[in-house]
């Protein structure tokens, strides 16, 4: 070995013992999140963030979904869990914002909040004090998907508008194929089922009388609306009751059903599932011709410093480095979310396409302005549209029972 090589051979070994040495004495913070099916992507992000912050690196731990809420509470209550924390949005994030147990954010210590649209912060805010307390994720949007293959062995288009619905309905039926895979055994999915079909029939002006008080769920617009879901019933799979949220993606995956009111969180799992299945993500029908066809968009969750963390500097280098546009880019290429990030470019056909009907979104309502305190509008919801699409109460009656229960702790509403 001459001379040089030598040299060179000793360089590189110093600079591997240097970035060892560097990793070795590196600052590791955990984040904790429910998703234990994002692990790879998120090890990927986290080692691009590590490469911009050789003395950061960050350990990823999950929790199941249904134990999450109480696992994070008893966690933050005892002083510990993870240094970031993986939040859902809006109410769910108020009671722990309320309690202390996260950093508010500000621009000094993340700037990349500027990065963010202002819909998008106000799932991270806490109403009270106004602060944001977790940067936001993804936005999801709820539509209808469309099994491309099935229209066209039936000969069929896509319906449009409300009418058209029904009508490749009744079509789709006399060749033997469900129309709407959804049922209703799946007590948050009913709640999406809801918002998909009767927003486009409420419109953004309903939600401004709602929102400030001038109305109730009892407003003509809103029992009208529930009153189509009843007319969907004849498109709903034989024993839709208990057709739950699993069977419902089964009978769409398989092309047993042709359409699926669903969420585009979900465009991933049905191309790992069937990677061959041609399908689109549209808006539901509009209520006829000419009108707007509004899908419903709500913020997911967010990123959230433990304040009890005793690498709170760390930590929020890692939520601020979430609110760049290079983890944006890197989060819908590999989770297929859409980033509210701006900037951020959508490379997926499919998933831009869901932003462009983002453009014409109406909010989640029940999730975005009524799920504070109990109980709650979604719990509420819930119970009730499995018993007015059996027929046991009427679309007045949900409608009552869902102003009647918001009122107890909804200044507006009470009295009305």
């Amino acid at each position: 070995m001459n001379t040089r090589r030598i040299g060179l051979t000793i360089g590189s070994a110093i600079a591997a013992w240097g970035l060892a040495a560097s990793v070795a004495l590196a600052t590791e913070i955990s984040f904790w999140t429910w998703r234990q099916e994002d692990k790879a992507a998120y090890t990927e992000i986290f080692s691009d963030f590590t490469k911009l912050n050789p003395d950061i690196t960050v350990k990823f731990e999950s929790f199941p979904d249904e134990n999450y809420p109480t696992i994070v509470s008893t966690a933050l209550a005892a002083g510990r869990g993870g240094d970031v924390i993986h939040t859902h949005a809006y109410g769910w994030l108020e009671q722990f914002a309320k309690a202390g147990y996260f950093v508010p954010l500000d621009r000094a210590s993340v700037p990349s909040i500027d990065n963010m649209p202002a819909d998008a912060l106000v799932a991270g805010t806490y109403r009270a004090d106004g602060r944001l307390y977790s940067l936001p994720f993804a936005s999801q949007t709820l539509g209808l998907f469309i099994n491309k293959d099935v229209f066209a062995k039936a000969g069929l288009t896509p319906p449009k508008t409300w009418d058209e619905f029904l009508a490749v309905g009744k079509a789709l039926k006399d060749k033997g194929i469900i129309p709407l895979a959804n049922g209703l055994g799946t007590s948050w999915f009913n709640e999406m089922f809801v918002a998909i079909f009767t927003n486009p029939f409420l419109g953004p002006d309903f939600v401004g009388d709602l929102t400030s008080g001038k109305t109730t769920f009892k407003d003509p617009r809103y029992v009208a609306a529930l009153g189509k879901l009843l007319e969907l019933r004849d498109d709903m799979p034989t024993g839709y009751e208990g057709v739950d949220y699993d069977t419902a993606g089964q009978l769409f995956l398989t092309g047993r059903a042709a359409m699926l009111a669903g969420g585009s969180f979900d465009i991933s799992t049905y191309r790992s599932e069937d990677p061959g299945i041609d399908m689109a993500f549209v808006a539901p029908p509009a209520p006829k011709a000419g009108a707007p066809a509004y899908v419903t968009k709500f913020y997911d969750g967010g990123y959230a410093v433990n304040a009890a963390s005793p690498n709170r500097e760390a930590a929020l280098k890692l939520v601020n480095y979430m609110g760049t546009k290079a983890f944006g880019d890197k989060l819908s290429a590999l989770l297929g979310d859409i980033s509210p990030i701006k900037g951020v470019e959508i490379k997926d056909p499919m998933l831009a396409e869901v932003a462009a009907l983002n453009r014409t979104a109406m909010p989640h309502i029940n999730v975005v302005y009524f799920r504070f305190q109990k109980p709650t509008g979604s719990e509420l919801l819930q119970g009730d549209i499995t018993r007015m699409m059996a027929g046991a109460i009427t679309p007045d009656q949900l409608a009552a029972d869902l102003t009647a229960g918001i009122a107890k702790w909804y200044a507006p509403f009470q009295g009305k």
